[in-house]
């Protein structure tokens, strides 16, 4: 039974995460430790979960053409790199303070894309500006917090690429869900060496997860810029929750 009410949650989790382009690990951490063999093998099982989420997920974004690949491009490596740093250093820092530092950042970033308005239109040859420096450090240092706590925290590299890179809602949740695979693959095989993930807990989170993943990213394209902006700070602020009680707990 236990088993069945994990896969259900997966499946909402993935669906949520499909719709606004996040992986929301950290709503299914709490859940996949309760279940899991041991809590390092959860935490292995969980970034597994959220890679394949990831994938399927994208898989939809490709197709829709919701992906920029050059931002991905400049985006992914340093994600990957800032994700294995903090996985090596992760032992020597307080969890609990980091979590709860998150919580906060995510607790504003919500707050913050609440007020989000669309910017000025712009002709289709001249598209937004993106600003790639700040690409390349919001993903080396959301990927080193995440490496830290054992998250891809997509749900502070999304209002990131919104905020400061000054990427489109659309096109910002299929290049975060994108990067999210990535970082989700490195962190697996980060794993690896120290304890091999709970793989009963990775096949049931995964296989419920494709379907919710896939059905919230198809959902994606229904929503106006504005509603899926808002979709994504309710989702953060939910984030922000978790992320709080995690740390206090």
């Amino acid at each position: 039974m236990e088993l069945v009410l994990f896969a259900a949650w997966c499946f909402l989790v993935a669906l949520a995460g499909g719709l606004v382009g996040l992986v929301l690990g950290n709503l299914r951490l709490p859940a996949t430790v309760l279940v899991g063999s041991s809590p390092a093998a959860a935490a292995g099982a969980n970034l597994g979960i959220s890679a394949v989420a990831a994938a399927a997920a994208a898989i939809a974004h490709v197709r829709a053409g919701r992906i920029n690949w050059p931002l991905f491009a400049w985006m992914a490596p340093p994600s990957v790199a800032g994700a294995l740093v903090g996985g090596y250093v992760g032992g020597v820092l307080p969890g609990d303070a980091l979590l709860a530092v998150i919580a906060t950042v995510l607790l504003y970033s919500g707050l913050d894309l609440l007020r989000w308005t669309p910017p000025a239109a712009h002709p289709a040859d001249d598209p937004p500006e993106l600003d790639i420096r700040a690409a390349v450090l919001t993903g080396f240092g959301i990927g080193l917090l995440g490496g830290i706590v054992g998250l891809i925290l997509g749900s502070l590299r999304m209002p990131a690429l919104l905020r400061v890179v000054h990427e489109t809602p659309r096109r910002a949740v299929g290049t975060n869900v994108t990067v999210g695979l990535c970082v989700g693959i490195a962190g697996v095989l980060g794993h690896l060496p120290a304890e091999s993930p709970d793989w009963r807990l990775l096949a049931v989170g995964a296989a419920a997860s494709i379907p919710g993943a896939l059905l919230g990213a198809r959902l994606t394209g229904r929503l106006s810029p504005r509603q899926l902006v808002r979709a994504i700070a309710a989702v953060l602020l939910v984030a922000a929750a978790a992320m709080a009680a995690q740390a206090l707990s």
